[in-house]
């Protein structure tokens, strides 16, 4: 990613940590006045969307950093270890909202529910929906793993606000109280399967797993003449940066100089009908046809 956009990233984030704080210290406040744990669970909820935004910040600020002799390849996975760590924080927050609704099942307690809760609800849950859209598309538009990371948080938080509305609307038509610790439950579910998604995109990034089908880029080797085969394909990063590197036979007799601009077209191509971001490494072995396609 580009230092502008890094930039962008941070600004961004600002803007979405104000916005998150706002909604959650509603509702809280609101939840506590009522006496809703569903709804004071999906404000905590909330509290570590502002949480995760300060998260992002402090992986970007390392993220943007320039390669130095310890870092060859930069600094651009902080900002995957960032998003690791706002899904470690969902599987805390998703333990705790259960543990807070046991207790309630053991000692209940019947929400306050007022009009004016329900259009804080309803209010806060509008500016979740922008929000998450609004990160979203940036995210992609900068390819930041992080502002995607961050939406998928947000859009966990949209169905929970949808879960705590439709419940406290039940509970104020005469349902029992019951249900709102049952809310709860349903709550930490969309909240541990948030962290779940977030920790398997950014688990996959930091094990290197495989990103472009290997088949796919034999295909593009085998296109040029000069290539008789190729083998030892792997692939890995994400959208921002991939890595590709392989081995190739040729030619015993082919120049250095014509190795070289083969090397350099099969990237090319590689990257016209791939992505752009993608950086790849070609080992050259001779091809010998008295032992065939094996590799020397």
């Amino acid at each position: 990613m580009a230092t502008g956009n890094y930039k962008r990233v941070q600004r961004i984030l600002g803007i979405i940590l104000v916005a998150n704080l706002g909604v959650a210290v509603l509702k809280i406040i609101f939840g506590t006045i009522i006496q809703s744990s569903s709804m004071t669970a999906d404000g905590f909820h909330s509290l570590t969307d502002g949480a995760s935004n300060i998260v992002g910040l402090l992986g970007i600020w390392f993220a943007s950093k320039p390669v130095d002799l310890e870092h060859p390849y930069g600094h651009k996975k902080f900002e995957t270890l960032a998003g690791l760590f706002i899904g470690g924080m969902l599987f805390a927050i998703g333990i705790k909202v259960i543990i807070d609704a046991f207790e309630r099942f053991i000692n209940p307690v019947s929400p306050q529910i007022s009009t004016e809760s329900l259009i804080v609800l309803i209010f806060t849950l509008c500016i979740n929906i922008f929000v998450c859209r609004f990160e979203y598309k940036k995210g992609k538009s900068l390819s930041s793993q992080i502002l995607i990371s961050d939406s998928m948080h947000t859009r966990s938080d949209i169905y929970v606000s949808l879960g705590v509305l439709v419940t406290l609307i039940c509970i104020k038509m005469g349902l029992p109280s019951f249900i709102d610790p049952l809310a709860s439950l349903v709550v930490s579910g969309f909240i541990i399967h948030a962290g779940y998604e977030i920790f398997k995109y950014t688990s996959d990034i930091l094990v290197d797993k495989a990103v472009i089908d290997p088949d796919k880029l034999k295909q593009i080797a085998l296109s040029f003449e000069s290539v008789r085969d190729a083998h030892r394909i792997r692939s890995r990063g994400n959208e921002n940066e991939f890595h590709v590197d392989m081995h190739i036979m040729t030619d015993p007799h082919m120049s250095v100089e014509m190795s070289h601009a083969l090397i350099h077209n099969i990237e090319k191509k590689i990257q016209s009908e791939l992505s752009c971001n993608v950086q790849v490494i070609i080992h050259i072995e001779p091809y010998n046809d008295a032992i065939g396609d094996s590799p020397l």
